[in-house]
């Protein structure tokens, strides 16, 4: 077992040798003589079997509500049916006036194609 006083044992990035800290600050390698930076470790969190299961419960109780939910809502019908569909009809005055634009498209990709080849 190591002494208190000689630190953590540590690793240098830079060369790979393992060395005590000596409780020193900045951590320098004795052997390369690089400044070691302290690593953090990250423990990983694990849920317990006991929440995962109470969490699968919570999500199928939550599944099984929404089903319910959905067979009591009625389907919602329109009082005034034609109102909705003059808002889906457009104004139809403009619409010819795409052709010739369309056609223009049309020459200027045959006239690319033809430059290319």
């Amino acid at each position: 077992m190591a002494k208190p006083e000689w630190g953590a044992k540590r690793t240098c990035q830079s060369c790979g040798t393992r060395f005590y800290d000596m409780l020193h600050s900045p951590i320098i390698c004795p052997k390369c003589s690089a400044t070691v930076e302290p690593e953090v470790t990250f423990k990983p969190r694990r849920s317990s079997a006991a929440a995962a299961a109470a969490e699968a419960k919570a999500a199928k109780s939550a599944a099984a509500a929404a089903a319910r939910a959905a067979e009591e809502l009625e389907p919602i019908e329109a009082e005034d049916s034609d109102e909705a569909e003059d808002d889906l009809i457009e104004d139809t005055s403009d619409l010819g006036e795409d052709d010739d634009d369309m056609a223009e498209v049309i020459d200027h990709m045959d006239e690319a194609m033809e430059d290319e080849v």
